[in-house]
């Protein structure tokens, strides 16, 4: 019994972690589409910036 009580006090201090892991690559993506008339994706500064032409 205190084997199983242990283990599954384990498994739920690492749920949060594997979960955070998992989600941890999905950087929110943005492309020129998404920026309104007159601007552009700017991938250094990750924002919409007014073109100069």
């Amino acid at each position: 019994m205190k084997t199983r009580l242990i283990l599954a006090a384990l498994a739920l201090a690492l749920v949060p972690t594997l979960a955070s892991a998992m989600c941890g690559d999905h950087a929110v993506k943005q492309d020129a589409a998404a920026c309104p008339s007159g601007q552009i994706w700017n991938a250094e500064t990750g924002t919409c910036v007014k073109t100069t032409s």
